[in-house]
């Protein structure tokens, strides 16, 4: 399980809110995911949070049959996704509602928001 910690607790608080937020640097317009301290692309701190839109497109994708550990293998088999968010940055997450197998690359996909706990929801994607 993910462990919220002070830069990522906004996002964690989002995706429990049923969205995904980017930030934007407002001194380069830059938009990043993961949420950090500073802007990757300047080193700015004048960063804003913002809901993504939720669309995006299969870049790259694998699909799993051997569990990388207990916690995973009720999962087995399933997609581990790169995403590319319709706002710029790419996203690793996991594919839903759907077999694995459907995967392909460049497959429009939307974001779900999965509850695990009342503390962690996880960002996953189906087609679109």
């Amino acid at each position: 399980m993910p462990v919220p910690d002070a830069d990522s607790a906004t996002l964690w608080h989002g995706l429990r809110d049923g969205m995904l937020l980017l930030q934007h640097c407002a001194d380069c317009g830059n938009v990043q995911y993961y949420q950090q301290a500073m802007c990757r692309e300047c080193g700015g701190e004048n960063l804003a949070h913002r809901g993504a839109s939720g669309r995006g497109k299969v870049h790259s994708f694998s699909v799993v049959h051997r569990a990388p550990g207990p916690a995973f293998k009720a999962d087995v088999p399933y997609a581990v996704l790169l995403v590319d968010l319709e706002e710029g940055p790419r996203i690793i997450s996991t594919y839903t509602g759907g077999k694995p197998e459907d995967v392909v690359f460049d497959m429009e996909v939307m974001l779900v928001c999965e509850k695990i706990n009342d503390e962690i929801t996880l960002p996953r994607f189906r087609n679109a």
